[in-house]
């Protein structure tokens, strides 16, 4: 039956209809309180005038339809639908970044807090949502300086021989390592951040006065000190709150500026009369843009999932579904929600100003306008969840040929901008290439598991190792002990990129530690989960704890923060975000990318003078000085070749360059000499 023939034959009743296309793919779902009313609407031929509505029609190729009691199941069900197909006629949520939370890792035998802007269904327990993102990151330095409780990513599970920074400026109880606290006092600690989360301020006083009395009471004079500043610091705040409440509603007001197919929507946030935050959002695809439905879509994706609803929102235009979603709104939130057009006066004027920041936003994203560092350095820290704005970022390499001339780079961008002077270059010795059994199997499972990494490309052949007695390997080794037990250490001067990775990290902050300079913000690694490991393995082998540290893998494009590596964070490829690691990342590649073509040119530029018979160092580097290449040597008469080493020695030297293959000589001096032109000054380690 035709999909016409379908739409006529429906009830007219509400419910939800999908269209799909020839191949069955699902290109449009929408709601209707007539299901045969809506439906047939699509097939008047007076309709397809409308560039959205006779694009879609033409792709119909079927019809099915699900009716339910009310238009408020139909919008619950529309929403679940596109949420499940994202089809393409749908307007369809793009956001730069999400609400920020607060996680509680309540499954963990210490549990921790962490800024998150992913709620997943882990066992862990999530607060917020928060505006702005300081909030959360202020609570989380309360919970840290109050409760001492840590949002450190170190291995608790592991024994470690001395705690990090945090333990010793009281930020943290210490239970990485044994004998520093107990666990019914990290338990307590734990519920008194639970408390304080929840908002059960009451509660927690109470449990704090309790033990303000008993401390006084055993003379514990400095411990109920702590306690009693604790209680005053949770009376200001809730005494904050009480002041904010009553200073204005909470309102969101929402405006878009578009010039199809390109949209750009800024969503601002007003809590107590304040502009607290804002949310940005772009799409590059709606050929066929209404701004009505426009309106409802975006509404409908924002709020019928969130966790906390305004009493206000305020949208530039009405339309046709705004009494269902007020209705719907309100009903889940539990409080009244009003969705207005304001007319004039100061919320006209504060709509007008949303608007035009989303203009703003529109040219900054798709006519390429360069932000301030200030505001790149603001994206970055949202986007990666990191503790501050990053005022310098430290990118790492590898670069080899089939394992020879390993070198690694380091590059630096600091306050908006690449600053050569601090890069680095370092010859990999080979100090991490005979690693210990544990690296030694790490490397051979990522070289095997990891997607998107640089992985050894020579296979680890099976030997024969001693048993070792199972009681003599602690309890997390366990498990890896068949892998260890087939694995042999890599030879010298093999690929293994992991290997690298680790040493260069290593050197280069072992010396940053001995020279006490401070670290960056964040260290960028080139490549996939693989060596983003490896570079944390170094670090936590210096007892480098904490530092922010984040990989970009090739191709995918896709960004692995230390720690989230199950949550990767998959840019819009118009972002600014983007744009500037993929600026690092590049120029961390072509830095290690010279730097190993300056060193094999040398060397092979070297070891073909070395063949000739007579020419020793010495008569090398004198004809290299002279002529600048081996293959600028090969053309040159035995006039110019007297000239520089004597006429014995250029007509022996002129025959014996002529008896060289190609492929020892020419280009590879050649490019040697551009590279060492064109690379910026610098410093080797």
């Amino acid at each position: 039956m035709e999909p016409r023939e379908k739409a006529a034959q429906l009830p007219d009743s509400p419910g939800v209809y999908i269209f799909k296309d020839a191949g069955g793919t699902v290109i449009y779902v929408g709601k209707a309180t007539s299901l045969r009313s809506r439906a047939r609407s699509y097939f008047l031929e007076s309709r397809w005038t409308d560039a959205k509505t006779g694009s879609l029609a033409r792709e119909i190729a079927d019809l099915d339809t699900m009716v339910v009691d009310n238009p408020r199941e139909a919008l619950a069900l529309e929403h679940s639908l596109i949420k499940r197909y994202r089809p393409k006629f749908n307007v369809l949520l793009r956001d730069d970044k999400t609400y920020p939370y607060i996680k509680l890792t309540a499954a963990e035998k210490y549990p921790r807090v962490y800024f998150t802007r992913r709620v997943k269904k882990d066992g862990s327990l999530y607060f917020g949502p928060f505006f702005p993102a300081s909030l959360a990151r202020r609570i989380l330095h309360f919970i840290h300086k109050r409760f001492l409780v840590p949002s450190c990513g170190v291995d608790l599970t592991k024994a470690h021989p001395r705690p990090c920074l945090q333990y010793y400026i009281k930020r943290c109880l210490g239970p990485c390592v044994a004998g520093l606290t107990t666990d019914e006092e990290y338990a307590q600690a734990t519920r008194d951040a639970k408390l304080f989360l929840e908002g059960r301020r009451h509660d927690l006083t109470k449990s704090l006065e309790e033990r303000m009395t008993a401390a006084a009471e055993k003379e514990q004079y400095e411990q109920a000190a702590s306690y009693r500043d604790l209680i005053r610091t949770l009376e200001d705040i809730e005494e904050r709150q009480r002041i904010a409440a009553v200073q204005g509603d909470d309102t969101d007001v929402l405006a878009f500026y578009a010039e199809p197919p390109l949209v750009a929507a800024n969503l601002f946030h007003l809590r107590g009369g304040r502009v607290v935050d804002r949310r940005e959002f772009y799409w590059e695809d709606l050929e066929d843009f209404e701004s009505q439905e426009f309106v409802t879509s975006l509404l409908r994706q924002l709020y019928l999932e969130s966790d906390y609803l305004p009493r206000m929102i305020h949208v530039p235009e009405d339309f046709e579904d705004r009494q269902l979603l007020e209705e719907t709104f309100s009903e889940k939130s539990g409080h009244r929600v009003e969705i207005v057009t304001p007319q004039r006066g100061t919320k006209r004027a504060f709509l007008d100003l949303v608007e035009n920041n989303a203009k703003h936003s529109f040219e900054q994203r798709f006519r390429v306008l360069t932000p301030n560092s200030k505001a790149i350095a603001e994206a970055v820290q949202n986007a990666l969840d990191l503790p501050e704005e990053p005022r310098r970022i430290e990118s790492f390499d590898i670069s080899h040929m089939q394992g020879t001339d390993t070198v690694a780079s380091m590059v630096v961008w600091e306050a908006g901008r690449m600053k050569k002077s601090d890069y680095r270059k370092f010859i990999i010795r080979g100090e991490a290439l005979n690693p210990s059994p544990d690296a030694a199997a790490t490397d051979a499972t990522r070289a095997q598991q990891v997607s998107g990494a640089n992985t050894p490309s020579k296979s680890i052949e099976p030997i024969t190792l001693s048993p070792v007695p199972s009681e003599l390997i602690p309890q997390e080794k366990v498990e890896i002990l068949p892998i260890l037990q087939k694995l042999r250490p890599i030879p010298p001067g093999q690929n293994d990129d992991f290997a690298s990775m680790r040493e260069a990290v290593t050197r280069r902050y072992r010396r940053l530690q001995e020279e006490q300079k401070p670290l960056p913000s964040l260290i960028l690694i080139d490549g996939g989960i693989g060596q983003l490991h490896a570079a944390a393995e170094a670090l936590e082998a210096l007892q480098i704890i904490n530092q922010p540290l984040a990989s970009i893998a090739k191709k995918e494009e896709i960004l692995y923060v230390y720690g989230r590596e199950d949550e990767p964070c998959i840019l819009d490829r118009h972002s600014p975000v983007l744009h500037l690691i993929q600026q690092i990342r590049d120029e961390t590649h072509r830095f290690a990318v010279t730097f190993h073509r300056l060193r094999r040119a040398k060397r092979q530029t070297r070891s073909a003078l070395n063949d000739i018979p007579g020419v020793g160092p010495l008569t090398a580097r004198k004809l290299l000085r002279a002529f600048g290449s081996v293959a600028n040597l090969r053309r040159a008469d035995l006039e110019s070749l007297a000239k520089v080493v004597g006429a014995k020695t250029a007509a022996r030297l002129q025959g014996q360059l002529a008896k060289l293959p190609a492929s020892r000589i020419g280009a590879v001096a050649e490019d040697a000499l551009a590279e060492n032109e064109t690379a910026p000054e610098s410093t080797r380690l």
